[in-house]
């Protein structure tokens, strides 16, 4: 199945990635185990429906992910391979105080192909309203359509938002989605 989502121009053949933002803005970049620059993104401003651009550790457009809606902050996202014009997956955000849900989603047909969820009401609710409650690292479960464990995302107590994308798992998932998923909900969330 997860072939079936791959992006024309983009490998991602690690089973773990640190994504790093800028701290300037909603500007990402992930590296590989070894450190070397896979994939960039940036949240355009000024748009009124949110848009990311991603690009290649080389400059290549490989893929962007855009919102559905404005000022979309439960909705879905599309993300679209920058070469062959595909929508691939959709990035589907289920809005609640007490757990933040994502969804990665067959773009025709609406199945599930893996969810990322947060680590529970508690800490949901301290990072979204207590104050400081942005410096409380948040951490998402990674698992398939039938709740297996795939893998996770997690922060790291930093100035600038820096968290492991670790997939155990990624025989039933798509991966490049994921890794995108983590900058874009990044960005969405404010994390």
């Amino acid at each position: 199945m997860a072939g079936t989502y791959d992006i024309a121009g983009l490998e991602l053949s690690d089973d773990s990635y640190t994504v790093e933002q800028s701290l300037i803005r909603n500007k990402y970049k992930a590296l590989d185990s070894a450190g070397n620059v896979v994939l960039r993104g940036k949240q355009k401003m000024f748009k009124l429906k949110e848009e990311f651009p991603f690009v290649d550790g080389d400059g290549n457009d490989v893929f962007s992910v855009k919102a559905g809606s404005m000022l979309d902050v439960a909705g879905n996202y599309t993300l679209t391979d920058s070469q062959t014009g595909e929508d691939l997956v959709v990035l589907d955000n289920d809005f609640s105080i007490f757990q933040d849900t994502w969804t990665v989603r067959d773009v025709d047909t609406g199945e599930a192909l893996a969810t990322l969820d947060s680590r529970g009401a508690l800490y949901t609710l301290a990072r979204h309203y207590l104050p400081f409650g942005s410096l409380i690292p948040h951490k998402y479960e990674i698992a398939d359509p039938n709740g297996g464990h795939v893998g996770t995302l997690q922060a790291h107590f930093s100035i600038r938002d820096r968290y492991d994308v670790t997939i155990d798992d990624a025989s039933n998932v798509p991966k490049e989605p994921i890794v995108a998923a983590a900058m874009v909900i990044d960005a969405i969330q404010n994390h």
